[in-house]
């Protein structure tokens, strides 16, 4: 699994010119499946990003987590997070697990992250075509991969 957790002010997802999801303060994640992700990247990936230190604390030094600092969260499918461009100009998605594999995933990941968290989440819809609209509050943006855990 790959995420992009952004710290945000901020967000929101519209489909067909109907906002689903709405956050103040917390993160915005957008989410990439692979056919090889299972359970134990599900819950390694909800628990790193739910205890990550990057919410000020009162003295405005990032130390405090999603949890701890009470935020939101929003997540939201994103195939495009395991584009390779190696070869030509148009990226390949051949690593992207197809709807029947990775919506199973998708939903577990949600289902992970609202228990971590003690709260509902906000989400997009899979498949989608989707307006994420984001004020990026740092910025903080950080990139995880649960194959790679640097």
């Amino acid at each position: 699994m790959r995420a992009i957790i952004q710290r945000v002010s901020r967000a929101s997802v519209t489909v067909d010119g109907k906002r689903i999801s709405e956050i103040q303060n917390g993160l915005l994640i957008l989410l990439g499946i692979e056919d090889a992700d299972g359970q134990e990247d599900i819950e390694w990936l909800s628990r790193k990003i739910t205890n990550l230190r990057i919410f000020n604390d009162a003295d405005g030094v990032m130390n405090e987590s999603l949890i701890n600092s009470g935020g939101d969260a929003i997540v939201v499918s994103q195939f495009t997070l395991h584009a390779a461009v190696k070869k030509g100009n148009r990226p390949s998605y051949i690593r992207a697990s197809k709807p029947d594999i990775a919506i199973p995933l998708y939903e577990k990941f949600i289902a992970q992250v609202e228990m971590d968290l003690g709260k509902k989440i906000g989400t997009g819809i899979f498949g989608a075509d989707m307006k994420v609209d984001l004020l990026n509050d740092g910025p903080v943006t950080i990139a995880i991969d649960t194959k790679n855990k640097e």
